[in-house]
């Protein structure tokens, strides 16, 4: 990513961040009526900080090619995309409808949620990474922590059924698996995410005590 399109997207993040918690602390400011004129400064100190923070934080994700929808093209990329990451979602696709549906999506939330890095690998040309991950069906998307995979999101059963879900409906499912940052605390759209892998295989199940990568 050259260093102009970083910069422009470093400067629209921040930008739209600034903006939502500069409207939160107002609203908030706004409530606290019995607050006394200390309390308030007090409140603002903290959410600038919190700002200037969340700055120095997307500075961080740009650099390491958060905010764009990337292709993968092999797996040796895969695995350099995927190391030191905390939150990752990868696309498992071919060139079909239901998988374009998916990147329309994708390359939205991309730009919206800095905090996760979002990919897409030809699941045909990476038959490692397919095998490894019980890939069955295209769409999947492959849900990633510190290298672990934590969940799937296969096909469009948990997005309505059909390819006329709406971004906000993938973005809620992806933030019930803890992936993305959003408060689903009040919305019932689509499917919680599964208590447990829809995978059997052991190589799936995580315990506290399992410190291994997926991908050894």
């Amino acid at each position: 990513m050259s260093n102009a399109v970083v910069q422009k997207v470093m400067e629209n993040a921040v930008m739209g961040l600034a903006k939502k918690l500069e409207s939160q602390i107002d609203s908030e400011i706004n409530k606290l009526d019995n607050l006394n004129d200390d309390d308030i400064e007090s409140i603002r100190q903290k959410r600038l900080e919190e700002i200037k923070r969340r700055q120095e934080k997307s500075k961080e994700w740009i650099q390491k090619g958060h905010g764009e929808y990337i292709e993968l093209f092999n797996e040796q990329e895969f695995f350099k995309a995927m190391k030191g990451e905390e939150k990752m979602v990868c696309h498992f696709f071919r060139e079909n409808w239901p998988c374009k549906v998916m990147d329309k999506h994708l390359s939205i939330l991309a730009k919206k949620h800095l905090e996760t890095k979002i990919v897409k690998i030809n699941a045909e040309k990476s038959p490692f990474l397919t095998e490894r991950l019980k890939i069955w069906m295209l769409p999947t998307l492959a849900l990633i922590k510190y290298e672990k995979t934590i969940d799937y999101v296969v096909g469009f059963d948990q997005l309505g059924g059909n390819d006329e879900f709406s971004t906000e409906m993938l973005e809620e499912r992806l933030a019930k698996s803890e992936i993305m940052d959003w408060d689903v605390s009040g919305s019932h759209r689509v499917a919680a995410a599964p208590a447990k892998s829809i995978r059997k295989s052991n190589l799936y199940k995580q315990t506290e005590s399992d410190e291994d990568s997926d991908f050894d």
